[in-house]
C-alpha cells in the first residue's frame, strides 16, 4: 500500500506542487512556473539514477509544460486545471482492455469469480471517465479552490469509495461461489 501512496504522489508530483504553492502564495504564475520547473526536474532527476520512465511520466511531463505554458501566456488557470483530466481519460482508455484487472488479483479470485473482474474492469474505466468529465467542469470555472476540492477529495474520495465497494463485493461473490461449489 505505501508504493502506492508513493507512485500516486510521483504521478501527481507537478500538480501537488502547483496547489500548495499557489495555496500559500496566492501567485497563479508562479505556481506555474514552479509546477514546470519541478515536473521537469522529477523527469531530470529519474533519468539521473538511470530509473525506467514510463510513457505516462513523459506524457505527463509534456502535458505539464504544453499545458503550464498554455496558462502561463494567457494567464488562465483553466489550462494548467485540465491536466488532470486528461490523465483520468488516459487511465480510463486502458483500462477499457477486457482483463487488465485480473493480474492485479489475488489467485483466489482470478480462479473463482473472473467475470466480475472483467466487469469491475469496465466500472473503473467508466469511473475515471467521470472523474475526467468533473475535473473539466471544475477546471472550467477558473476556481481554484472548487477545483482541489474537487481534485482532493471528491475524485480521490470517489476512487476509494470505489475500491472498498469492490473489496467488499468480490469478497461476498467468492465466499458464495465456493460455499455453493462445496454443497
Amino acid at each position: 500500500m505505501k508504493d502506492v501512496f508513493a507512485k500516486l504522489a510521483t504521478d501527481f508530483f507537478s500538480t501537488i506542487v502547483f496547489l500548495a504553492l499557489y495555496v500559500v502564495t496566492g501567485n497563479l504564475l508562479l505556481a506555474t512556473g514552479v509546477a514546470i520547473a519541478g515536473a521537469i526536474a522529477q523527469v531530470v532527476y529519474a533519468r539521473v539514477k538511470d530509473e525506467r520512465l514510463s510513457f505516462m511520466t513523459y506524457a505527463s511531463l509534456g502535458l505539464v509544460i504544453v499545458l503550464g505554458s498554455a496558462t502561463l501566456l494567457t494567464n488562465d488557470p483553466r489550462f494548467v486545471l485540465a491536466k488532470p483530466s486528461i490523465a483520468h481519460f488516459a487511465i480510463g482508455a486502458i483500462m477499457l482492455k477486457r482483463g487488465w484487472m485480473l493480474r492485479y488479483m489475488p489467485p483466489i479470485v482470478t480462479q473463482t469469480i473472473p467475470e466480475y473482474v472483467t466487469i469491475a474492469g469496465y466500472a473503473w474505466a467508466a469511473l475515471m471517465f467521470v472523474l475526467g468529465l468533473g475535473v473539466i467542469a471544475a477546471a472550467s470555472t477558473g476556481d481554484i479552490k472548487l477545483w482541489a476540492f474537487y481534485v482532493s477529495v471528491v475524485a480521490i474520495g470517489a476512487k476509494i469509495a470505489a475500491f472498498a465497494v469492490q473489496y467488499a463485493a468480490f469478497r461476498i461473490l467468492v465466499t458464495n461461489r465456493i460455499r455453493a461449489a462445496r454443497a
